[in-house]
């Protein structure tokens, strides 16, 4: 059986944001199956790392924006802000989509593992997820 299920973010600032609390109070997970996530947005990413020590997220945005700094003079699509471009390559190396196993009724993560929302432009609004379940 699939579930499809249309996920509208709240506003995050800039940063990366454990969603993964999110996910699971709006998602009625089967015993067992297989989550898929789709961010429907360029300028924003989905990935899974460190869910106890804020300082990682912190880290997470300090080597990004070294990685892919603003207003590079070589830059050519500027119409949008100086955050838009960097925010869109940010986009593509994070990538748009996670797949999570379901276990028990449970996301199976790793003790250490949450889900996180990188919002990569100063004012992204509220972004939508695809959540699709196959179990």
């Amino acid at each position: 059986m699939v579930q499809q299920k249309l996920l509208r973010l709240p506003e995050f600032r800039r940063g990366f944001h454990l969603i993964t609390s999110f996910i699971e109070s709006n998602l009625n997970l089967p015993e067992t199956g297989l989550l898929n996530l789709f961010l429907q947005h360029t300028s924003a990413g989905l990935t899974i790392n460190e869910n106890a020590d804020p300082s990682v997220r912190v880290d997470f945005e300090t080597i990004m924006n070294n990685a892919v700094p603003e207003n590079l003079p070589e830059y050519t699509h500027t119409l949008e802000g100086s955050d838009d471009m960097p925010s869109h390559v940010k986009s593509s190396l994070i990538g748009c989509s996670l797949s999570i196993p379901i276990t028990n009724g449970e996301l199976n993560l790793g003790t250490w593992q949450g889900i996180y929302f990188c919002e990569f432009r100063n004012f992204g609004g509220h972004r939508n997820l695809v959540a699709t379940i196959y179990s």
